[in-house]
């Protein structure tokens, strides 16, 4: 799956107990939407990882969404 995004994006996902928060700008947001489509159209089992080495801010906890069914 090739992952687009767009010039000058933040995005940050704190833990915060029972609740986690991603925090992202505008680019960051249209980003996540354009690969949250692209990973829809994956078989089962496929996922996208990301964490603060390869796409989210210093400090950021891991992130990994996983398409079911």
């Amino acid at each position: 799956m090739n992952l687009k995004w767009i010039d000058g994006y933040t995005i940050s996902v704190k833990n915060g107990g029972d609740t986690v928060t991603i925090s992202a700008n505008k680019e960051g947001l249209l980003s996540l939407a354009d690969q949250l489509i692209a990973l829809a159209n994956e078989e089962s089992g496929a996922h996208i990882h990301y964490d603060e080495y390869n796409s989210l801010e210093d400090g950021s906890n891991e992130l990994i969404i996983e398409k079911t069914q």
